[in-house]
């Protein structure tokens, strides 16, 4: 056989390394990992559009939910008309490393979406604040060195209320790391995405019925989980259960500032 021949029929069988668009970070040792931002929106079909093509998603649809993968996190879609964007929230923004955000910023604006701020960010990267459909608020970080095109990065709490406590609010709960990032002294660290914390100079609402309507973390047995968190007196919005449709064991809680967060395990295996 010529070897040409040979390499093409040895490469043929072995699979090419690609990104794990479905891969979440793996779980601290309390079994958490970040999961997932849940959006209301106006147009499921202009979102899947919207991110597939502006950041290379991958779109997974499982019985009724719809949803896109990127690196560490997913994006789930809610069909239904926000009563307000992110802003205003204490659940302000989300963010994503980018390997070239200058031929994002381009793309975006292509499309004719709003670029509303250019800036070096708090660990002196080349950083920007986009606007999306439903007043939707996003931050890009530039690495150069990412293996990726875009990768989730943190999430983005401003509220006008104590930040330590609210930090610290998180860190006992799902036993994340407290550190600061770059000039943002307050910060915590779940598997997969950093939590920020800043104050914001006027009052701030809770985020559910907004385009961003909870954050989620996926946790390894919830059950087991939740029952942890009922005996140290966690009020929950949606007790444990199971949604066979979807794949996915569930609950809700909100946190201290109002940001609606749902528990799963399942979002794994999407």
């Amino acid at each position: 056989m010529k070897p040409l021949l040979a390499a093409a029929l040895v490469l043929s069988v072995i699979p090419i390394a690609r990104p794990a668009y479905a891969q979440l970070a793996p779980p601290n040792a309390a079994g958490v990992t970040y999961g997932h931002v849940h959006l209301n929106v106006k147009d499921i079909e202009l979102q899947k559009k919207l991110w597939v093509e502006q950041f290379g998603a991958v779109v997974v649809q499982k019985g009724p939910l719809t949803a896109v993968k990127l690196p560490n996190m997913l994006i789930a879609f809610r069909q239904a008309e926000p009563t307000g964007g992110s802003e205003g929230t204490a659940m302000d923004h989300f963010g994503f490393k980018v390997r070239d955000i200058a031929g994002i910023l381009k793309s975006w604006r292509a499309a004719g979406y709003q670029v509303t701020r250019e800036f070096t960010g708090a660990e002196g990267f080349p950083n920007a604040y986009l606007i999306g459909p439903d007043q939707l608020k996003i931050e890009l970080q530039e690495d150069k060195t990412l293996p990726v095109k875009v990768s989730g990065y943190h999430i983005h709490f401003i509220i006008d209320t104590d930040l330590a406590k609210l930090r610290d609010w998180y860190v006992d709960t799902f036993s994340l790391i407290a550190k600061p990032r770059g000039t943002i002294p307050i910060t915590a660290d779940a598997p997969g995405m950093n939590l920020s914390f800043q104050k914001s100079p006027t009052p701030t609402v809770g985020t559910k019925g907004r385009t961003i309507d909870h954050i989620g973390f996926e946790i390894t047995n919830l059950e087991a989980f939740c029952k942890k968190l009922e005996a140290r007196g966690v009020k929950f919005d949606i007790p444990f259960r199971e949604v066979p449709a979807i794949g996915l064991k569930i609950a809700y809680i909100t946190d201290p500032s109002g940001v609606y967060i749902e528990l799963t395990e399942g979002y794994d295996k999407y």
